[in-house]
């Protein structure tokens, strides 16, 4: 297993629905762990690189509608 850390910022305030969303996503095979950031405008997901790629986790959030957007640094 390896495990990456990917950042995302969140693109609108959090619901009580987006939360229940956040719990539902450690049912996906190989991301193993969500948490939202203390200021609550960012969430950091931890996965398995052997199982999934970067492309996949952000489709998985994105499926389980959670208002994510890449904030891609050079």
């Amino acid at each position: 297993m390896t495990k990456v850390e990917i950042h995302y910022d969140l693109v609108r305030p959090l619901t009580d629905a987006d939360a229940g969303a956040i719990a539902d996503v450690h049912s996906w095979y190989g991301m193993t762990r969500v948490r939202v950031t203390p200021d609550m405008k960012a969430i950091d997901v931890e996965y398995d690189a052997s199982r999934l790629s970067e492309k996949d986790v952000e489709a998985v959030l994105v499926r389980f509608g959670i208002p994510i957007q890449r904030k891609w640094s050079l």
